[in-house]
């Protein structure tokens, strides 16, 4: 439960903003940087860093694109300890619009990937490091990309990459705590020079365990969000993962005040959590994006029929 080379990545409102097109308040945002900064928190992923020639600012909130000056608004008069994050999709970021990292708030870049795109992720992450960022690769959807393709990303990011950690994605909450041993050993059998991350999803109550039997098997950085925020059924809950690391630089009560001041609001607002499409899409090993629709519907607790659509058509990708 203590390890000193545990690093934690809070992604509230990176993967929170996955429910509401990345439209929270400014307000918001600062006060959460707050209290994951005075609890303690390695890491605030603040959004994705998204062209704007791809996504228009009228359709999406700030966190869609953090704009060096957006984010130095969020974090100014703030003493800065917890590091700043943002998340590129492949082929949805301005290159030439990412300043060094001396001249940005932002401290760390992380490019999330299939297995496929491992090529195309190398080659981003390379030059976020040569601009001076920390940097990661995100390998998504490892449920259904464990064949010998990932043996062979797993050593071309080796070989290849400047990233500073790999991490191992349960996009579609479908994994058990088995197979995140076995991924994490396989991951360490392989990646020798960078660290093993884990990001969980709770589509099966499962968020927090997993993380829990990844940190048993030696990954050391880890991800969760506030209350448990993020698409469909969320993540490995913030307050869960700080309470059970027993390392005294974590102070829980920051997280705590801000759960009961603003995310017991927020969870009448929008919806996240453990809700049963989502438990269905996680068990049949789904993207959730068929029982986020389901939730949008007038079919909303119909959740035999959404069961027997995944049996008998399944949603792909």
């Amino acid at each position: 439960m203590f390890r000193e080379q545990i690093k934690v990545l809070d992604c509230t409102i990176r993967d929170g903003g996955l429910i509401n097109n990345h439209d929270f308040d400014k307000r918001l945002v600062r006060e959460v940087y707050k209290a994951v900064n005075e609890a303690g928190v390695d890491y605030m992923e603040i959004g994705y860093r998204n062209s704007k020639k791809l996504f228009s600012p009228k359709e999406y909130g700030p966190w869609k694109f953090c704009d060096d000056e957006v984010i130095e608004e969020i974090v100014s008069g703030i003493e800065k300890k917890a590091k700043l994050s943002v998340m590129v999709d492949i082929g949805r970021v301005d290159m030439e619009d990412v300043k060094p990292a001396k001249d940005s708030p932002i401290d760390m870049i992380r490019v999330a990937s299939y297995v496929k795109d491992i090529d195309k992720a190398i080659h981003m992450v390379n030059q976020f490091h040569e601009k001076g960022y920390e940097t990661t690769i995100n390998i998504m959807a490892i449920s259904r990309d464990q064949g010998l393709e990932l043996d062979e990303a797993l050593h071309q990011i080796e070989e290849e990459s400047k990233a500073d950690v790999i991490y191992i994605v349960d996009s579609f909450g479908n994994l058990y705590q088995e197979t995140v041993e076995h991924l994490v050993k396989r991951f360490k059998g392989i990646i020798k020079t960078k660290e093993v991350g884990f990001h969980g999803h709770n589509h099966q109550q499962l968020g927090f365990s997993n993380t829990i039997e990844a940190i048993i098997h030696d990954a050391n950085y880890l991800d969760a969000t506030i209350y448990g925020i993020g698409r469909a059924a969320g993540n490995c809950p913030l307050e869960l993962l700080i309470g059970f690391l027993k390392n005294p630089k974590f102070d829980i009560r920051p997280i705590l005040d801000l759960i009961s001041n603003e995310f017991i609001p927020l969870r009448e607002e929008i919806e996240w959590g453990y809700i049963i499409p989502y438990a269905i899409s996680g068990m049949m090993n789904e993207h959730p994006k068929a029982a986020m629709a389901l939730r949008s519907s007038d079919k909303k607790e119909n959740y035999r029929e959404f069961y027997e659509s995944l049996i008998n058509v399944g949603f792909g990708e």
